[in-house]
């Protein structure tokens, strides 16, 4: 005789902890654009790159690499005479960063703690883009986009040591740390596994149905590579057999993302639509779109601070005057750093 009266109890706690569920869900702030960092001067713009231990941001600028002071809001400095740069690696145990010079065909050598050059390291292959410090070897890769292979540099030496044939356009890399080093074939729409330490390329893996990879990032606790795409899809593949695990939506011209695993968040950065799909990882294998932020055209690359759990991004006003090749030119001045977060 007891029964109706537990089971409307029972109802009306659950009743009440899915409330209260709806309201701490309601209450927790969500993602977005919480802060502009104007810097304006001129040239084109690609890899950012964070260096977490002294809370610097790394912006290129096309002949130079801009040092923003992300805890005090400004620009610090300057890394200069970096001739087409693209990316910039950071190797924390040899106080170091590098960044490759696509059009000097060089890599540019500098000191961490005081943002000084210490070398100019020449003979990389033809127009270096993506730039890696692999700390099993303790080498530096750059990927180099019109010659179509990499070059393997002793920081020790300050050295180019070898070079690593690969079979089309090279794009964003990434690494293990144990002795993995992957990067994504944009013109075959394919992933390579290369061992860092005797430089040659173990397997091939296909991207499909992803068309034209980009951005790279990995989940290296859970063997998991990230390769976000032109045809606005992001492809997940197991790191140690190259299967697909997932296809995941993305929005439009990606060109970077990037792996949060505090958040267990990943971010792929959209230059046309504008936005940054924030995919959250269920668990290895189950991958869930929870937002898509609006942020700004041209918003195409990004670096992650893993401390704040925030996103950085270079932007810039775009106007209607169009490029030789077709492509929207930036509003003078316009130059911006995006942070993307929650508030």
């Amino acid at each position: 005789m007891y029964r109706p009266l537990v089971t409307a109890v029972l109802a009306s706690l659950a009743s009440l902890a899915a409330t209260s569920s709806m309201a701490a869900d309601a209450a927790q702030p969500s993602i977005a654009v919480i802060h502009h960092l104007k810097l304006g001067g001129t040239g084109g713009w690609d890899y950012l790159s964070f260096d977490a231990q002294r809370r610097h941001l790394f912006v290129s600028r096309g002949d130079r690499v801009l040092v923003v002071d992300v805890d005090h809001d400004k620009q610090i400095g300057v890394i200069p005479n970096t001739d087409g740069v693209h990316g910039i690696a950071i190797a924390e145990d040899l106080h170091h960063g590098f960044t490759s010079n696509g059009k000097a065909n060089s890599v540019t050598v500098f000191d961490l703690d005081t943002l000084k050059t210490v070398a100019t390291i020449k003979g990389t292959g033809q127009k270096p883009d993506a730039i890696l410090y692999d700390s099993a070897s303790h080498h530096v890769f750059t990927f180099n986009g019109k010659s179509g292979d990499a070059s393997v540099i002793d920081p020790a030496k300050n050295t180019v040591i070898a070079t690593i044939a690969l079979p089309g356009k090279p794009e964003f890399a990434a690494a293990d740390g144990s002795g993995h080093v992957y990067v994504n074939i944009e013109d075959k729409s394919e992933l390579l596994d290369i061992d860092s330490n005797t430089n040659k390329v173990l397997n091939t893996w296909s991207l499909a149905p992803c068309e034209s990879p980009s951005g790279l990032a990995m989940d290296v606790a859970h063997g998991r590579l990230f390769s976000v795409c032109d045809n606005q899809v992001m492809t997940v593949l197991d790191a140690h057999d190259g299967h697909r695990v997932a296809t995941v939506p993305i929005g439009d011209g990606p060109d970077a993302v990037s792996f949060d695993a505090g958040e267990g968040m990943i971010y792929s950065s959209n230059g046309e639509s504008g936005t940054l799909t924030v995919v959250h990882e269920d668990d290895p294998d189950h991958y869930n779109v929870v937002a898509n932020v609006t942020t700004q055209q041209s918003a195409r690359t990004q670096a992650l601070d893993p401390q704040k759990h925030r996103v950085y991004l270079s932007s810039a006003q775009l106007s209607d005057k169009k490029d030789a090749r077709g492509h929207r030119q930036a509003v003078p001045d316009s130059f911006t750093v995006l942070t993307v977060g929650k508030p």
